[in-house]
């Protein structure tokens, strides 16, 4: 029944009226640059150019020519290691302000350093670690004091300090500190991989004294105001920034800090090569509409983590800042060919907090990450299907008739969005009955079918009395307050404009705000809402109309009395998870939410996925598309993707179909488009278009066993999903700043076709020495080799790795939720060695109750030489009363098919022994090529939790 929910009778027409009468140019918006800064327009940046000209690096001659060192020294007879702490006191020469650093050694080779005034004038705001880090910042596991040397000697008349990891797991890490100038070194086996301060550039403006109001008024550095466009920025606290330089030695490409339209490997900022910038990577989260796709400004999400990568070793560097942050890269050409990279970091507010990871594998360098700000925890099974979006669909109707559209066609999908147009004026946690009549009906019919529902929460709150959420949020000081007047009295909330004109921001910052808000996702608060209904965070940078860059003025202020400017990039994972928490709490048992956020800090893959923001219909946007997931997944944010088709302007139908074949492969996997380019769902399109579209979205529901398996490894180990080329093949500098083909997990690469010449062929570089089997044709190439192929409208390159399994689930159906216990079918791509190994893990994709072993974790393996294919539990299966339940629950789930890839010897049949037990001889399916290398065993019909083990004769 639909309840008060009338059918349908005016949908074709009101759904193809939408359709056909919507046009809008092929333009894709373009930002308007004079709108946001560059980094002339910022203050505390120029300064420290300024002080970066007057210092020289310590290997650099002191003729009379020369800058002077760093003025920064450690006063003497102050190192000390104290526990896992090594201490010490710096002071600029000129600057009677000694400043506390301190080095902290953590259990897994990371290391910590902090700096700061010895006695701050005012407190330094230091709650990053709070929000950001495992255990609200004391989940740190540091090293023991017995497991740490510390000694020191005279090197040409300068101190030097060495503290040593003695324990067998560290042994080859060490850190050494040169006390005049002050440098810090991170070594491996003796050798430097990262050097701090080592061109001088390290400076911290103390906190100080208000000055006179002359002082001020003729303030032209910016220190204590500074202006943009129209706009004055009074700066109460006065100077308080910092900068370091940070020099990968040995390395020549950088990656990370996302979130900006660039290259994967980061270009230089200095404007020494040809196409790099002469603008820095800037970390301020802003709503940049259609930005530019070649450019490092600020874009939605800020992470301050960098990785460097060379044939020898993968090093990691974490700022943990989120204030106003800029990021300069050099490159150096050293003696004998090698190159290192020098980085300088400047941040306007806070301490200086960063963290050193040293790798040395890939592996090793997530797992250290994932041990400071935990890893992407599992997702409800469903965010990994097919998200249709639009701003907006127009009503209930509109809803439910592309719901019935989806399954008239054949084409699977899991959640359908709703913009802001579904609220009644643009108050949250509302409904527009006159457009949704009755959205609980709504949400019914859908999950009959297997669907989900996902409304749009921005954080800002429409001012209007008579709104209750506006009420309470005010009566109880919950909202962002202006900026600080002279008169004592209490400030009044902040202002400023957003969709429903004027509005206020809740402070995330207040943990009694934060609590209320996520109170407003219970099922009796917010009205007519389902366990079928997830949220979507928008607008939460926080963007503000008419206001400095379109976001919150710096000097507005949160809960303790900090201003914007010191917690700016954290707004919006305080958001996320503010609504993570009120989405468990509506439940018991909880059940994993599904939170979409714009804006994003490091931390915020802990409550979902993100995605790359206001994009454009054209072949540069899906271009950039992988560089920019791919740096969030080697940032940590790996649940991530971008907008199918553009966000602004009508993509042609070639481009479309092109961003469908690439989108099935980026981890989040969503459709959108705004509100005023036609309506573009797949059957809205003639032949072949939306055969070829289709294809590609039933293909991501088949791949959907291999995608969980993914998220599952990487909850657990902090890698990446889609990972850059280098981190599966270390030692191979071809692949090192690939951007164009990329890896989906260990087994699969993908190299999309993004151009729109049909002609132009793409290049792929097969790696290492393998074989590489095209997904669908079997079609091997042997590596290392590099091809060109000549791609049409209808042909992906998507290619297996030899020696892995793949898992997939065959059947087509209306959604994941649907899927559930259909057989599973094992591909086995066979190595040059002769054999192969894959993963295959299942839970109830919804609730918790995995983490007390209620779910199946399968270790898949073949061999030549015994011509047999095992499964076995692995080694993270417990035998649990809650496991054997689940297994029982599960006994009906079965492997059904097994193909082969590449098996060299001629197999005429098979037999499988199922738990002590065996079958007669198995048929094996050739097809039509009898000569060739790929059969198919059907009928296997064994349990997907059983242990088995199948031989070929």
């Amino acid at each position: 029944m639909l309840g008060k929910y009338s059918f349908r009778t005016r949908v074709n027409r009101l759904f193809y009226a939408a359709a056909s009468a919507i046009l809008l140019s092929n333009t894709v918006m373009a930002v308007n640059r004079d709108d946001f800064k560059t980094s002339g327009d910022i203050a505390f940046y120029l300064r420290h150019q300024e002080f970066a000209k007057t210092t020289r690096a310590p290997e650099q001659p002191a003729d009379n020519t020369a800058l002077p060192a760093s003025p920064y020294t450690v006063v003497e007879d102050s190192v000390h290691l104290d526990g896992h702490t090594l201490a010490a006191v710096v002071q600029h020469k000129d600057v009677s302000v000694p400043l506390k650093v301190e080095v902290h050694f953590l259990k897994n080779g990371t290391i910590r350093v902090r700096a700061q005034e010895e006695e701050p004038y005012v407190a330094r705001y230091d709650d990053t670690q709070r929000h950001v880090l495992r255990g609200e910042g004391d989940g740190q596991e540091y090293a023991l004091a017995e497991d740490l040397e510390h000694t020191h000697e005279m090197v040409d008349g300068v101190e030097v300090h060495t503290v040593r990891y003695t324990d067998k797991k560290n042994a080859a890490f060490s850190v050494r500190i040169t006390e005049n100038p002050w440098t810090l070194t991170y070594l491996q086996n003796g050798v430097p991989v990262v050097e701090l301060n080592g061109k001088g550039f390290f400076h911290l403006e103390h906190l100080r004294p208000k000055p006179d109001q002359e002082i001020i008024d003729n303030d032209t550095t910016g220190e204590w105001k500074d202006t943009f466009l129209t706009w004055t920025d009074h700066k109460g606290r006065g100077p308080e920034s910092f900068g370091m330089d940070i020099r990968f030695v040995g390395f020549e490409h950088v990656y990370g800090i996302p979130e900006h339209a660039t290259s994967l490997s980061l270009k230089t900022t200095n404007g020494a090569d040809e196409d790099g910038y002469t603008q820095p990577y800037r970390l301020w989260n802003l709503d940049v509409y259609g930005c530019d796709t070649n450019d490092p400004a600020s874009l939605y999400g800020a992470i301050p983590f960098m990785a460097a990568h060379n044939t020898a070793a993968t090093v990691g560097v974490f700022w943990l800042n989120a204030s106003e942050t800029l990021v300069d890269i050099t490159r150096d050409n050293e003696e004998g060919g090698s190159g290192s990279v020098t980085t300088h970091w400047v941040s306007e507010t806070g301490v200086l907090d960063l963290f050193l990871m040293p790798g040395p594998t890939v592996a090793d360098l997530y797992s250290q990450y994932a041990d400071l700000v935990e890893p992407t925890p599992l997702p409800q099974e469903f965010a990994l299907g097919y998200h249709t979006c639009r701003w907006s669909y127009l009503d209930q109707e509109d809803v439910l008739t592309v719901s019935d559209k989806m399954h008239e066609h054949d084409i699977p999908y899991d959640v359908i969005w709703l913009d802001i147009d579904y609220t009644d004026g643009m108050r949250y946690f509302t409904w527009d009955y006159s457009k949704f009549p009755d959205p609980v009906a709504m949400q019914k019919q859908l999950a009959y079918d297997g669907h989900k529902l996902v409304t749009i929460i921005d954080p800002h709150v429409k001012s209007d009395p008579s709104y209750h959420i506006w009420k309470q949020g005010s009566e109880n000081g919950f909202m962002i307050k202006s900026v600080t007047n002279s008169n004592k009295k209490p400030p009044a909330d902040y202002k400023a404009w957003c969709w429903p004109k004027e509005s206020n921001w809740v402070d995330f910052l207040n943990p009694d705000a934060a609590d209320w808000y996520g109170e407003q996702y219970r099922f009796d608060k917010y009205p007519d809402s389902t366990k079928d209904l997830f949220i979507w965070n928008d607008m939460n940078e926080p963007a503000a109309f008419r206001m400095p860059e379109c976001t919150v003025e710096k000097a507005a202020t949160h809960h303790g009395g900090w201003e914007h400017r010191h917690v700016h990039n954290l707004y919006g994972m305080l958001n996320h998870k503010a609504t993570f928490k009120g989405l468990q709490a509506r439940e018991s048992p909880a059940k994993r939410p599904f939170v979409l956020s714009r804006s994003f800090f490091a931390g915020s893959q802990r409550y979902g996925p993100v995605w790359t923001g206001d994009n454009g219909a054209s072949w540069d946007y899906l271009r950039v598309s992988v560089p920019m997931v791919l740096s969030n997944n080697i940032a940590g944010m790996h649940f991530s993707g971008a907008d199918v088709g553009g966000f602004f302007g009508n993509p042609e139908p070639e481009l479309l179909v092109r961003w469908y074949q690439l989108g099935i492969w980026y981890p989040f996997f969503r459709a959108h488009s705004q509100k005023e380019t036609k309506r573009r769902e797949p059957w809205l399109f003639d032949k072949p278009y939306f055969s070829l579209i289709c294809t590609s979205i039933r293909e991501r529901y088949r791949m959907l066993p291999y995608w969980y398996t993914l998220f599952r490894e990487a909850s657990l180990t902090g890698m990446p999903i889609v990972r850059p080329m280098w981190m599966e093949f270390p030692e191979d500098q071809d692949v090192f700043a690939e951007e164009k083909v990329f890896m989906v997990g260990s087994s699969i690469m993908v190299a999309p076709a993004m151009d729109p010449d049909l002609t132009k062929p793409v290049s792929v570089k097969f790696p290492s020495h393998e074989n590489w089997y095209n997904m669908h044709t079997h079609e091997t190439h042997l590596g290392p080799s590099r091809r060109r192929f000549v791609v049409d409208l209808a042909r992906t390159l998507v290619y297996v790795r030899g020696g892995s399994i793949v898992p997939t689930r065959e059947r087509q159906r209306k959604s994941s939720a649907f899927m559930k216990h259909d057989p599973f079918t094992l591909h086995v791509y066979v190595g040059r060695d002769g054999s192969a190994a894959g993963r295959l893990y299942v839970d109830d994709g919804e609730s918790y109750s995995y983490e007390n072993g209620s779910f199946i974790e399968r270790e898949l393996s073949f061999t030549s030489s015994s011509n047999s294919l095992v499964s076995r539990p692995s080694a993270r299966t417990v035998g649990s009363a809650q496991q054997k339940e689940y297994l029982e629950q599960m006994s009906d789930v079965l492997v059904e098919s097994v193909v082969f890839i590449g098996v060299q010897a001629r197999v005429s049949s098979a037999t499988i022994t199922a738990n002590g037990n065996s079958t007669g001889n198995l048929l094996l399916d050739y097809g039509k090529r009898r000569t060739d290398t790929k059969f198919t065993i059907h009928d296997l019909s064994v349990p997907v939790g059983s242990d088995w083990e199948l031989f070929l004769n």
